[in-house]
């Protein structure tokens, strides 16, 4: 992938981000549920690993961290994700930078050795069995 390809598509799914969680802020306010949105667990009825990411997103937003927690841990990553990308972006464009394209190459290369990619594997299925033992 291109820097301004990777650019792009984190940028692209930023703002997608923003934009769901603005929705389901707006939302959140007229009715109280949450929209069943997840094609996993509308087809099988389990939950897939990353349910409860945006209840953990607004949660974290809202300060309820062990909230947060028990939606799903994973949402933790997103907030981070969606708070430093964008502006690590933005920094390399306005200063004609490549330093997370440099980082995204290096973490390419570590995340896809075997005892990496297994670690991270047994993570999210254990993620997958927190969610499926809470019945979100």
């Amino acid at each position: 992938m291109t820097r301004n390809k990777l650019y792009t598509f984190i940028s692209v799914l930023s703002l997608l981000g923003y934009a769901w969680l603005g929705y389901q802020t707006f939302s959140e306010k007229q009715s109280s549920s949450i929209g069943q949105v997840c094609m996993f667990k509308a087809t099988t009825t389990l939950p897939c690993p990353s349910c409860g990411s945006t209840r953990s997103v607004l949660a974290i937003l809202q300060g309820d961290l062990s909230q947060a927690f028990y939606f799903n841990p994973l949402g933790f990553l997103l907030i981070i994700g969606l708070f430093i990308l964008p502006l690590w972006i933005m920094r390399d464009v306005l200063l004609n930078k490549d330093s997370f394209f440099k980082f995204y190459l290096l973490f390419e290369k570590w995340v896809v050795k075997k005892p990496i990619t297994m670690s991270l594997l047994a993570i999210i299925l254990l993620n997958w069995g927190w969610n499926i033992y809470k019945d979100l």
